[in-house]
């Protein structure tokens, strides 16, 4: 189409009348009005200031078809929502005259883009119209009214011109196209012949005001040009025919009729396979907003206006034919991904089958908006300063792979599962086709090259709807993840951050007179805790919203830690209870409590905080912090725990917590130390421009300090000089705070091509285990249990009911964001070994009677010399499993009377060693029977 808009302005056209005086009219309430006689709406814009606009403003505008002007005082221009049924919900007063010929030019609200504001306009309203579909009519008065619904071509009183656009439920006889944030709807001829989808067409916006007046007939648009497919999309990044209305053939190859795309795929006939006749040129092209639709496989010539849509070549406005000789089929090009924006373009729109293999990046959005980022290869997407060196290494280099393996597959739609759609069952995700970053992608159907948002993708030809299987399928990869890797070791180490695991809630909060914001579910039910402040102004609590969202949260956590099974865990973003007017240790406490429950023993001990007068001062300690829990069956504490003081690097983190640890009957001497870590995040502070976010300097300086508080605390511990720094580093492996610690002589121990954490469709690990040198010769293997990062957050506690598809589980699975990082270590000699005699002294024959006791003389021998001589400590005694009391050894040596036992039969009588300093326990049992 041309872009000269056609303005007709009616039987005649007068300037200044012979006396110099204009002359006005009232306008004619009458909806159809072919002669000529009034005002009409003449152009309606809705996309005023959105994205791919020019335009700041939306806008409607009056055309004055008479010899004479017409006043439009006491007037309004009013709107109504496509689906609307009752009074207007924007009105704009009029004021003024519109002159003979002219126009008249109502301004309504801005969006954040565009770069032309309107000419001057006449009036000026606040009116947020649609850029698609809606209802604005010319109304006399200023009152919102209810114009009726449907066809309205009998007249409405009030209503002088109504215009129905898009999918407006309301109209004369059928509605005029839909608009776009580049077109408007446009009245030719300048007359009302009661049928909006023939009296307006789109094309690109003319907003003219009083100032244009009037003026002679301009030439008239010229016909269509013909144009292949190839000619249209040109070979740069855009179509050289932008503007210019166009006709062309093409077969159907993908159809959108529902999920808001509102489009369909037309590509050259017999292309796809085959030698390229077009080089460089796409055969391919987008058709938006046709009002019917053909389908996949049909035959059509398609008449349009070239538009570039955020960078994707499309035809707008379009009407359609089916051509009566079928041209030849197109056959989907089968290829790997391309590797450069050009190749890209040159097939935008082309109808391509996948080649070579492909692997998931990201999911973040794909319970939201059903998108999957895809990599080229066999591995995702790389955080560049995993691998490389922010200040010395190829961060460029990994960037430029990532730009030329990444591409996001879509699902045909542009529907919100989380809102719009929420009640619509989300595309790809279910419970068994979990799609987590790492699996291998197959290809089952053909898919389309898009560009949307800035970014490639591939859209199948028709929405998805449930699993996908006919576009796509995907490696189950949870299988593999069931349990942590065998590590070895006489014991394990473990990071996990919990997710903000907090037991005081937003509920409790509100009900303590606080104020909190909540994320809601589809019934509106809240779930995960917003922003909350405290009756006294403070921070609130993060994490669940209720108590019903905790119990969710802490199932999949305990699952998840029980299931890891670590002899130590140092935990990062728990409650830090005493911000709460708590025990600093509740909420540790209540995770104990419940995992302890759940495993159906005492498996579970916390190590206690420092007393308050070893803590920095409450107001300087934040609301989430590190903690430790551990198994008391395999490893015991050594000294008490120590978190670090009057570091002023830590006063915007979480300042570090320090324990001694060693095996069950281990000498004191064989203790290690663990310092668990949650540094400064990436989210806010300075950005020192080096690509490694938000903060950096800070964790430099707090990475410093960590080092310095580790070697002090372990020259306290004293034990074997084995140091293990765990937990949140916000920090990528080869990050300016990480190369600190490699340099004071750490190592970090995660296993090659295992990463704890995925962001913005690049994997890497904030979390780590470091080991001094000492301690990295006690390293027998390493973990990354991937449970979190590459699962979509769809799964997670905060999304429960978010979407009518339910994915939350109680196991494992997206218990966190961060996977945890579990190491092997073998400590070395733990102490001597032991074994327990028991010698039944009365009765000698093992068999009592009534009321007897027996006498049992238990002896601890030690398989090596020992410093004391004989074992020390204490025995346990057990009947059938319940103790029955307990001695101290002397020489080695301790008597036990037991009984008398009330029921006949044989009981078990077990003594159980409880070991001491570098002497390692043992027990043994027998049998006594009861006549």
């Amino acid at each position: 189409m041309s872009t000269t808009r056609k303005r007709v302005v009616g039987l005649l056209s007068v300037s200044v009348m012979a006396i110099g005086v204009v002359p006005f009219v009232v306008p004619a309430p009458a909806l159809a009005d072919p002669a000529g006689t009034g005002l009409v709406i003449s152009e309606v814009y809705g996309g005023g200031g959105n994205s791919g606009a020019t335009l700041t403003n939306d806008f409607i505008e009056l055309y004055n078809p008479t010899d004479a002007a017409v006043s439009v005082d006491g007037l309004s221009v009013q709107y109504r929502s496509a689906a609307g049924t009752g009074n207007a919900s924007g009105v704009t007063a009029l004021a003024g005259s519109v002159p003979a010929g002219g126009h008249y030019l109502v301004q309504e609200a801005a969006g954040s883009a565009g770069t032309e504001a309107l000419p001057t306009p006449d009036a000026v309203g606040a009116i947020a119209m649609s850029g698609s579909s809606g209802l604005v009519f010319l109304a006399e008065g200023t009152t919102a009214m209810n114009p009726g619904t449907g066809s309205l071509t009998t007249g409405t009183a009030g209503v002088i011109d109504l215009v129905g656009y898009g999918s407006a439920t309301t109209y004369e006889t059928a509605a005029a196209p839909t608009l776009s944030n580049t077109v408007s709807d446009q009245r030719a001829g300048g007359t009302d012949t009661d049928d909006n989808s023939a009296d307006l067409a789109t094309g690109t916006p003319t907003p003219a005001n009083t100032g244009g007046g009037g003026g002679t007939d301009p030439e008239p648009d010229p016909d269509p040009v013909a144009a292949t497919i190839a000619e249209i999309q040109g070979t740069g990044a855009a179509s050289p025919l932008v503007d210019d209305e166009v006709v062309t053939q093409g077969v159907v190859t993908a159809v959108y009729p529902t999920g808001g795309l509102s489009s369909f795929v037309v590509q050259t006939g017999g292309t796809g396979t085959g030698t390229d006749a077009t080089p460089g040129a796409s055969d391919a092209v987008w058709v938006y907003g046709p009002a019917t639709y053909p389908e996949i496989g049909d035959s059509v010539e398609v008449t349009a206006t070239v538009a570039e849509y955020s960078g994707l070549t499309e035809l707008t406005s379009p009407t359609w034919t089916l051509l009566d000789t079928p041209l030849e089929p197109v056959t989907p090009l089968a290829t790997s991904w391309f590797t450069t924006d050009a190749e890209r373009e040159a097939h935008e729109s082309e109808l391509l089958a996948p080649t070579g293999p492909m692997t998931v990046t990201d999911t973040y959005d794909t319970n939201g908006y059903g998108t999957i980022g895809l990599a080229a290869g066999t591995t995702p997407l790389l955080q560049p300063t995993e691998v490389e060196d922010a200040q010395t290494g190829d961060v460029a280099g990994v960037a430029a792979d990532n730009a030329a393996r990444g591409v996001i597959l879509d699902d045909g739609s542009t529907a919100s599962y989380l809102y719009g759609a929420k009640n619509t069952p989300m595309a790809w995700l279910t419970t068994d086709n979990p799609i987590r970053v790492g699996a291998a992608v197959t290809f089952t159907g053909p898919v389309v090259v898009d560009y949307r948002y800035g970014a490639w993708e591939l859209q199948p030809t028709s929405p998805v709807v449930g699993e996908g299987a006919d576009v796509a399928t995907f490696e189950d990869t949870r299988a593999d993840e069931t349990a942590p890797r065998d590590v070895g070791g006489a014991l394990t180490l473990s990071s996990f951050n919990v997710l903000n695991y907090f037991t005081y809630t937003a509920a409790d909060a509100v009900a303590d007179g606080g104020t909190c914001s909540t994320y809601d579910d589809r019934a509106g039910t809240p779930i995960g805790a917003g922003t909350c402040t405290l009756a006294d102004g403070e921070d609130g609590p993060r994490g669940a919203a209720t108590d019903e969202s905790l119990a969710r949260q802490e199932a999949k956590i305990v699952a998840a830690i029980n299931t890891l099974d670590a002899d130590v865990v140092s935990l990062e973003e728990i409650e830090n209870s005493v911000k709460f007017g708590f025990d600093r240790d509740q909420a540790l406490s209540t995770l104990v409590a419940a995992l302890n429950d759940a495993a159906g023993s005492e498996k579970w001990a916390y190590v206690p905080s420092p007393d308050a007068a070893d803590l920095p001062a409450v107001a300087d300690q934040d609301v989430i912090r590190t903690a430790f829990i551990y198994q008391p069956a395999t490893v015991q504490t050594v000294g008490g725990s120590r978190v670090l003081v009057g570091s002023a690097a830590f006063s915007n983190a979480r300042q570090p917590l320090a324990q001694g640890f060693k095996l069950v009957g281990a000498s004191d001497a064989d203790a290690f130390a663990v310092v668990v870590n949650h540094l400064k995040s990436k989210g806010s502070g300075t950005d020192d421009g080096t690509g490694q976010g938000n903060a950096n300097p800070d964790r430099v300086a707090q990475a410093g300090d960590l080092a310095t508080f580790a070697d002090e605390f372990a020259g306290d511990l004293g034990g074997s000089g084995a140091v293990f720094l765990t937990g949140d580093f916000n920090s990528y492996t080869q990050e300016d705070p990480m190369q600190v610690l490699y340099a004071d002589g750490y190592t970090d121990l995660a296993p090659e091509g295992e990463y704890s954490y995925s962001y913005d469709g690049l994997v890497g690990s904030l979390d780590h285990v470091l080991a001094n040198d000492v301690a990295s010769g006690m390293v027998t293997g390493s973990d990354i249990w991937n449970i979190n990062s590459g699962e979509s957050v769809g799964f997670e506690y905060s999304r429960y009911n978010y979407n009518a598809t339910l994915l939350y589980q109680p196991n494992q699975f997206r218990a966190s964001d961060h996977d945890p990082v579990v190491v092997g270590v073998d400590p070395g000699p733990i102490g001597t070994a032991t074994t327990v005699d028991a010698d039944l002294v009365r009765p000698a024959t093992g068999v009592v009677h009534g009321g007897q006791k027996v006498v049992v003389d238990v002896t601890v021998t030690a398989a090596e010399p020992l410093t004391t001589g004989t074992p020390t400590g204490t025995v346990t005694a057990l009947v059938d499993g319940v103790q029955a009391g307990t001695a101290t050894l002397s020489g080695g040596t301790a008597r036990f009377r037991l009984g008398p036992f009330a029921q006949s039969g044989t009981h078990t009588l077990t003594f159980s060693y409880g070991g001491s300093d570098g002497v390692l326990p043992s027990e043994t049992s027998l049998e006594i029977v009861r006549r």
